[in-house]
């Protein structure tokens, strides 16, 4: 590997996420929180690393595919690190443990936090917080590949590494360069984060509770100013705003450029889109019935909006809560579980397995079972009106073994290393791996990973990482043959 050029890249992002501490220390000054100092010297240090390795190996610029995949997984690990630092030196979150897992839980926007008391955090560290699901939702790779060709280095190499399984399988490109893809998908972005940000000021929230909750709606991460996440508003008009922009951010982000551009054709034939529509209205449906039937609201309309919100937010590996979804009854219940194991679509925001994958699998199931009763028939298996390779589903399949297996295999972990009853253990990690931020048992909606012992941490920081990456990514790493030459 080249390990100058990677340097380069890694001083590259150091001097990016110490500039976005600029926003947040802005915000420090103005509410004098006494929070200021804490940024300004985490921010002079993060630049003070990135800038040397920046301007020594500058003169270095070929990048490797292994490159790539290696500046994706360690920059994920560097940038989590130092954007502890603000908490560290303000005594906020003391511990580099529990700051580390706060900071990759905003990155890789799981949304699952340690802070038993999120309202008592002075409001430029609120922000920063905050800024982390902003910067993870699209990725801060996809940001590099805007700034390395102005310094004369190709990002096409950083943009395979992260890419989603899901483009790889849909085989659509949204534009054929990559730094004009990029430019369009960071501006679709923040459009729907001011956007919603507007909306949420017309329904009575605060100008900074407005931007930090469209933060993390957008990216479908999750991370309140409030301990009761948006059910601190009872607002409907919040929440239906919401479950708008979770929805959309849930979306393929190609589906909006082509929506921008009045492009239809590519939009009517994206069969994953109408299972992302099928998945919410069926599950928001049976839940909203259920929690009606059985006296859960006092209102229809009550049950539709308490069960559509945690629907979508589950749905979406968003991870914002307006009830304890752990009260409700066991059936309704077992519909989160199920939503949890969805995720949204590909070349969204969303983590999780995805719409495409079930797409897949069950299109094959079927003509599996087509092949049954008719051996001779000849049975495609279609993505976007057009055969799937069997490359693709091999993927789809193994992709969603590979998901089963981790969390499988975690679950038995967390139990070994952490006092966490075994329920608690399996959702603790489907919460990690999925990006889902709350989950069942002892790291409920009304409950926080504070009580995790440090190994635990370290272990579902592994997990966030690995899901939000998409498993082969970081995986491939452990591949004895990656290291060799």
């Amino acid at each position: 590997m080249n390990f100058p050029a990677i340097s380069h890249v890694l001083g590259a992002l150091l001097l990016f996420i110490g500039s976005t501490m600029l926003l947040p220390l802005a915000c420090a000054l103005i509410y004098n929180d006494g929070d200021a100092l804490s940024l300004l010297m985490a921010m002079g240090i993060t630049v003070g690393i990135g800038f040397p390795l920046w301007w020594s190996f500058r003169k270095y610029r070929d990048l490797t595919l292994k490159d790539g995949f290696f500046i994706v997984t360690f920059g994920w690990i560097l940038v989590s690190s130092v954007s502890t630092l603000p908490f560290i030196f303000h005594g906020s979150i003391p511990s580099f443990t529990d700051a580390f897992f706060e900071m990759m839980s905003g990155y890789t926007t799981t949304g699952a936090t340690v802070l038993d008391d999120i309202e008592s955090l002075p409001h430029g560290l609120l922000f920063w917080r905050s800024t982390t699901h902003l910067i993870g939702g699209m990725g801060f790779i996809m940001v590099t590949i805007i700034i390395l060709p102005l310094l004369g280095i190709g990002g096409m190499q950083l943009y395979k590494a992260e890419a989603d399984p899901g483009q790889v399988i849909t085989g659509e490109k949204l534009l054929p360069r990559v730094k004009q893809a990029a430019v369009w998908l960071w501006t679709i972005y923040l459009v729907l984060v001011l956007i919603q940000s507007l909306l949420l000021l017309a329904g009575g929230m605060p100008l900074f509770d407005a931007l930090c909750h469209a933060f993390g709606t957008v990216s479908t991460a999750g991370y309140s100013t409030k301990n009761a996440s948006i059910g601190h508003y009872n607002s409907a008009w919040i929440e239906w705003i919401t479950i708008i922009f979770m929805f959309l951010g849930g979306m393929t982000f190609m589906i909006h450029y082509y929506i921008l551009k009045k492009d239809w054709e590519p939009v009517r034939n994206n069969t994953e889109i109408r299972w992302y529509i099928g998945f919410v209205v069926f599950l928001s449906a049976l839940a909203t019935l259920i929690l009606w039937f059985t006296g859960s609201y006092n209102s229809l309309f009550d049950s539709v909006r308490h069960a559509t919100f945690q629907v979508v937010s589950i749905l979406t590996t968003t991870g914002f809560t307006t009830a304890d979804y752990e009260l409700w009854p066991q059936a309704a219940q077992m519909l989160i579980i199920i939503a949890c194991f969805i995720g949204a679509c590909a070349g969204s925001t969303t983590s999780g397995i995805k719409v495409i994958h079930y797409e897949i699998i069950c299109k094959y199931l079927y003509a599996n079972g087509r092949k049954l009763l008719q051996p001779l028939a000849v049975v495609p298996i279609k993505i976007n009106q057009k055969n799937a390779d069997s490359s693709v589903v091999t993927l789809a399949i193994s992709y969603f073994i590979l998901n089963i297996f981790m969390i499988l295999a975690g679950s038995a972990v967390m139990t070994l290393i952490d006092d966490m009853d075994f329920s608690s253990s399996i959702s603790a990690v489907i919460s990690s791996i999925f990006n889902i931020g709350p989950g069942f048992g002892e790291i409920g909606p009304s409950n926080t990973f504070s009580h995790v012992s440090a190994a635990g941490k370290w272990f579902l920081s592994f997990n966030m990482l690995t899901g939000r990456l998409e498993m082969f990514t970081v995986i491939v790493m452990f591949y004895p043959s990656f290291w060799k030459k």
